[in-house]
């Protein structure tokens, strides 16, 4: 079986605390089985740390450097990179999104965020926080826009999108805006960079009505699984919750329509959502 894969770390803060972290730990003479016991953690957890598909959290920090003798380098270099532009119970996600190879997901009711347009994210923005200044509405926005350049790359990662029809049709920003965002999204299936589903009404009960999935998968690191809510999320690497989450999926995308027919519903619907919008 191959090694793990070595990471530059000049490329991001995560890379280098991954790769210290094995550095230290092979020095040690542990397994990443061994260190994760040790930590009370899984093995697969120290995986992700050492492949910079997690942020370690400073609580980690202090136990590994408690744990391998590191004295405090751990603490200090986590610290120092804690810093991100987004909500805490999501940076770890938006880092993990832009390492993935594959991205499966999921969404009831608005199209996910990779798909948006900066007119659909923008209303939703104005909508959940309606008192919020212009100008925090906007940096919003470019957050968000940033996070779908991910698709500009021709082929990774590899994004499988199952949409809710409720996301089709509910109007979020006004008829313009929503018949400029199943255009986006159908010309994104069109030459073939995303997998798109729909989810249609008659399917009836699905296993994730409630909540969305988004499952990550990546080169030299197991899995992960991402659940949220308003001001939460949860990031998991269980073996069992992830397989669990897969297998919903998985009855989610076979009760779908085939990207075919979901192309030409999703086509429907933008054309009349453009009739409408240029009515009267």
């Amino acid at each position: 079986m191959p090694g793990p894969k070595d990471l530059d770390p000049s490329s991001s803060p995560r890379a280098l605390l991954g790769a210290e972290l094995r550095h230290a730990r092979e020095k040690k003479g542990l397994s990443q089985a061994n260190l994760g016991e040790l930590l009370f953690v899984s093995g697969s957890f120290i995986g992700q740390l050492e492949a910079g598909t997690r942020r370690m959290l400073l609580e980690y920090a202090v136990k590994i450097d408690e744990t391998l003798g590191t004295n405090g380098f751990f603490r200090r270099n986590c610290m120092a990179s804690t810093n991100s532009k987004y909500a805490h119970h999501f940076t770890q996600a938006v880092e993990a999104e832009e390492l993935a190879s594959s991205i499966r997901q999921f969404t009831p009711t608005l199209l996910p965020g990779l798909l948006q347009t900066p007119g659909y994210a923008e209303a939703l923005f104005r909508a959940y926080w309606p008192t919020e200044p212009d100008a925090r509405i906007d940096e919003l926005v470019a957050m968000r826009m940033a996070r779908t350049r991910l698709l500009d790359d021709p082929t990774t990662p590899l994004l499988w999108a199952v949409l809710d029809e409720a996301a089709l049709r509910r109007p979020v920003g006004g008829t313009a805006v929503m018949a400029q965002a199943l255009q986006h999204v159908a010309n994104l299936a069109q030459r073939r960079r995303i997998i798109m589903q729909v989810l249609p009404f008659s399917a009836g009960a699905i296993g994730s009505q409630v909540s969305g999935i988004k499952l990550m998968y990546f080169p030299d690191a197991p899995p992960l699984s991402y659940v949220e809510g308003i001001d939460v999320g949860r990031l998991m690497d269980d073996p069992a919750t992830v397989a669990r989450h897969e297998l919903t999926f998985d009855l989610i995308r076979a009760s779908a329509l085939s990207p075919q027919d979901s192309l030409a519903l999703l086509g429907s619907v933008a054309e009349d959502w453009t009739h409408d919008a240029t009515q009267p």
